[in-house]
């Protein structure tokens, strides 16, 4: 079995687009993988192909050996768009591998550790707390999800004095805590809009006394040491990781014992390959894994098979797909024309948590080419906001 050709898809899931990647072989079989939306998405067919150029002719089980080659042959350790590539064609791969064999990917990595994935979803369009409580509910009816994700934002942060942004944050998770279920789990995801770590530290503290699940991502990544003094400081679990890269810059996260939460994103660090170290340097540290996952339903199913063999893995974000039978959590009149569009068949919550597929190998899921064939791209671009004074502000 060799690598024959490779198939680059620019399609999309709700209003983002997406980059999916087919690599057949020469016996027939196809691998799948998702890249990473980063903004500039028509710039990755020319890395892909380029990178294809690796791995046409070889043998796609072995994943180590060509992985490992798509990153050495740079002279400089790849960026963002590079790894976001190799990322999707290490999914392919791996799915490959595991087709060869009839098997499920998380058979190949050690087989799995836990019977199913525990899923918390994002909300983040509720403007008060028993608008939040309703959105809650019907997620908690449809899908059995007892833990979500918000922003703590509740003001703008750079139109008003901080001491009132702080306040009206954690005046409104102590409503959300008196009017939700005592069950449920509250996590904040600062999207790194913060400078001045003295900030972010005021923030996690006024949010701490209400119980959330994490606190994420409030400063920017690139000074790592920062996050250590952070940390210290913090009297509530602080989580991060989706803008890290590798193992390497995980390492020197975890020296500085700068999370409590690592959040590596699968279709970012170079796929389940590097994914795997990240997580066994994790472990090393007491740290557990919560994948950032804000991708398609194909990169929610390498998550599920990645979080299935994992040890310290904790929780997988997940976002539903579109469509009115998953806003409602009906289950048993799903059509592909209500689905998430190029996956068929996604992986969907039952109680909070997304089961395996035992049955079925590779990512366990169908791919709708006909729906990826069509000309569905849509444009996106970060939004960066301004300050009053008219410069930009951290996005």
């Amino acid at each position: 079995m060799k690598i024959d050709r490779m198939r680059v898809f620019m399609t999309r899931d709700k209003d983002r687009p997406r980059v999916v990647v087919a690599l057949d072989t020469d016996d027939g079989l196809t691998g799948w993988g998702e890249c990473y939306n980063h903004g500039p998405d028509k710039a990755l067919p020319a890395v892909l192909d380029y990178l294809l150029g690796f791995l046409q002719g070889e043998d796609p089980t072995r994943v180590e050996y060509l992985v490992n080659l798509m990153i050495q042959q740079a002279r400089f350790p790849p960026g963002a768009l590079g790894l976001a590539a190799i990322s999707a064609l290490d999914h392919c791969l791996w799915d490959l591998a595991a087709k060869a064999l009839g098997v499920p990917v998380y058979q190949i990595l050690g087989g799995h550790v836990r019977d199913r994935v525990r899923v918390y979803a994002g909300v983040y369009t509720a403007p008060d707390a028993p608008q939040a409580r309703d959105e809650f509910d019907r997620l908690n009816a449809g899908w059995g999800f007892t833990a979500f994700k918000l922003s703590p934002w509740r003001i703008d942060q750079h139109a008003n004095r901080w001491g009132e942004v702080v306040r009206t944050s954690a005046e409104y998770f102590r409503e959300l805590r008196e009017t939700i279920r005592s069950d449920y789990e509250i996590a904040f995801d600062a999207h790194a809009k913060i400078f001045e770590p003295i900030q972010a530290k005021q923030l996690g503290n006024a949010l701490a006394p209400y119980d959330p699940l994490f606190f994420e991502e409030p400063l920017r990544p690139e000074n790592i040491p920062i996050w250590g003094e952070l940390k210290k400081g913090l009297e509530c679990r602080l989580a991060t990781g989706e803008s890290l890269y590798n193992r390497f810059e995980f390492l020197e996260l975890l020296k500085a014992n700068g999370t409590d939460i690592a959040q590596p994103d699968i279709c970012v660090v170079g796929g389940i390959t590097e994914m795997r170290r990240i997580a066994t340097i994790a472990e090393a540290h007491y740290v557990t894994v919560a994948p950032h996952n804000p991708m398609g339903p194909l990169a929610t199913a390498v998550n599920l098979h990645f979080s299935a063999a994992t040890q310290n893995f904790t929780i997988l974000e997940y976002r539903l797909p579109e469509g009115p039978a998953y806003a409602y959590g009906d289950h048993n009149h799903v059509t592909t024309t209500e689905s998430s569009r190029y996956v068929a068949d996604p992986y969907l919550p039952k109680d909070g948590y997304l089961e395996l597929r035992p049955d079925r190998p590779g990512w366990g899921v169908e791919m709708d080419e006909d729906y990826m064939g069509r000309d569905g791209y849509v444009h996106w671009q970060r939004r960066v906001p301004k300050r009053p004074d008219g410069s930009y502000a951290f996005a």
